[in-house]
């Protein structure tokens, strides 16, 4: 690392500490030749691979923008988006993969996304994975109630038992 400072070569490492939540390395350094001190910030490189092939740096604030669009009109919170970006980020990051691709991305935001809101996963599957026709909301709707059975979104009322029969015999 060289010295900002005199630009000499070398330099000493006096402390070390994590920050972000682990994702980065923060250490203090000490050059020998001019005995300035100055900080450093060390974060394993995460690339994503695009479906054009190029490589750019992983961004939670990307993955945070496209759920964003997904849970537009939604009953979901800033903060359960950063949570979900989070999430998604160490779920990548413990692939223990320096580069991965655009369809792993998306595979670690829909279970977390799924979690959180429904309708916002549906919408963001449907994007996500290229739905061509009814057939394939039909299949993902069917699957979801498979995996949430008796699921209801927050903000719906519940139904009363026997509501659809009163419905059906009035």
């Amino acid at each position: 690392m060289h010295c900002p400072f005199c630009r000499h070569s070398d330099s000493r490492v006096v402390d070390s500490r994590t920050a972000d939540d682990g994702a980065t390395i923060r250490r203090r350094r000490q050059c020998p030749h001019c005995s300035r001190r100055f900080t450093t910030l060390e974060t394993a490189a995460l690339m994503v691979i695009k479906r054009s092939g190029v490589t750019e740096p992983f961004s939670r604030d990307k993955v945070i923008t496209g759920v964003r669009k997904a849970c537009q009109g939604r009953p979901v919170t800033e903060d359960a988006l950063a949570q979900l970006g989070q999430r998604v980020e160490e779920a990548v990051r413990a692939t223990g993969s320096a580069e991965l691709s655009t369809h792993d991305v998306g595979l670690a935001i829909l279970g977390p996304l799924r979690e959180l809101d429904l309708v916002a996963y549906l919408r963001f599957a449907s994007v996500y994975q290229a739905f061509d026709s009814l057939e394939d909301f039909e299949a993902a709707i069917a699957e979801l109630r498979e995996g949430f059975p008796g699921a209801r979104q927050p903000g719906r009322p519940e139904k009363a038992p026997g509501a659809d029969r009163a419905a059906a015999a009035g």
